[in-house]
């Protein structure tokens, strides 16, 4: 007879296995002497196995992550789920309410990891996350978006020199994969350091929607969660598998003057050396000056704001040893993922 699995326990909360639960973490009050919660959603099967968390918006403004916790919830295979999944659809929930990225004393949440429980409220509510999430979990995945006007081509960032991560990334499914290095006090610097294989989801742009990079998020997690062997394989003989390409290295085309952009390219398209991406004027059109790509690549991050800044970040080029090939798995992910026209945003997602 297979082993059974144990309760866990969240914020004092125990989770029996074969149930399901909703906790919420107290982070603290308002001003206005109302409490604050951090929602938490539990699914602990019935059989032991990994624990995978999943988290969003720990840059409250970055909402993608929302929609695809929300429609990953609804789907009846996680019925049959072996070990445990967490989800933390609003990790900065002061920044959620008020569409910010940071927390009301402008700290960002993802340079504050491992916390402090008697730090500021960026170190607390870290703190928090690490003790309650991280630190009962296996191995974790994060999702973010572009920043504010800036968008990101779906794309995976992981430690692309640790075994286990690096499968993990493969496995997503998303088209491109920056090897990236920790960043001092990230969420990722934070479970690297507990021994936690981690993810990072890169996909489409703050306080929007994206229904390719929503619909790719979702099955993406699922396909780890396969991996994992906490659901058996898929029996579709429809999905296909996309490819994932592994970048070089990335870098950022600056605006060399101020003025207002017309950019040329879009997100996935590939550039030669020299390529014209925009162009950016005055007011009037009597001063233009040309964008032009410095190397060689693929487009994994643009700028929708038109009104710029000398040095501001406008084209994110990420580099490939085979570009032609690399090129092509975008675009094939692009087909797949994108709506049919007339087609409505599925309300509990796509079937994967």
């Amino acid at each position: 007879m297979a082993k059974a699995a144990e309760p866990i326990s969240i914020g004092g909360v125990t989770i029996n296995p074969g149930s399901r639960m909703t906790i919420d973490l107290p982070v603290g009050r308002l001003y206005t002497h109302t409490t604050m919660s951090m929602p938490v959603h539990v699914i602990h099967g019935r059989k032991p196995g990994p624990c995978l968390f999943v988290s969003a918006a720990i840059h409250g403004d970055e909402i993608n992550g929302v929609e695809i916790i929300r429609r990953l919830l609804k789907m009846p295979t996680l019925k049959r789920l072996k070990g445990t999944l967490i989800t933390v659809p609003i990790v900065n929930v002061h920044g959620f309410i008020h569409h910010s990225r940071y927390l009301p004393d402008r700290r960002d949440l993802n340079r504050s990891f491992p916390g402090s429980e008697k730090g500021s409220l960026a170190a607390r509510l870290a703190h928090l996350f690490m003790r309650e999430i991280v630190c009962n979990s296996t191995h974790g995945i994060d999702l973010h978006t572009g920043a504010s006007n800036r968008d990101n081509l779906p794309q995976i960032r992981a430690n692309m020199d640790d075994g286990a991560t690096a499968k993990l990334a493969h496995t997503f499914g998303a088209p491109v994969i920056l090897s990236s290095s920790l960043r001092d006090g990230s969420l990722r610097e934070a479970a690297a350091e507990e021994g936690i294989p981690m993810l990072l989801y890169e996909a489409g742009e703050a306080l929007r929607f994206d229904e390719v990079s929503i619909r790719a998020g979702v099955r993406g997690i699922l396909n780890v969660i396969r991996t994992l062997e906490m659901l058996p394989p898929t029996r579709s003989r429809s999905q296909r598998k996309t490819v994932s390409q592994v970048a070089r290295s990335s870098s950022w085309v600056r605006a060399p003057d101020s003025g207002i952009l017309r950019p040329m390219v879009s997100l996935g398209t590939q550039v030669d050396k020299g390529s014209l991406l925009g162009v950016v004027s005055d007011p009037f059109g009597e001063r233009e000056t040309e964008i032009s790509a410095t190397f060689s690549g693929i487009i994994i991050g643009r700028t929708n704001l038109p009104l710029i800044n000398e040095g501001d970040a406008l084209f994110h080029i990420a580099r490939f040893r085979g570009l032609e090939k690399a090129a092509g798995k975008v675009e094939e992910f692009t087909e797949e993922y994108l709506p049919e026209p007339g087609e409505e945003p599925s309300l509990d997602g796509p079937i994967v």
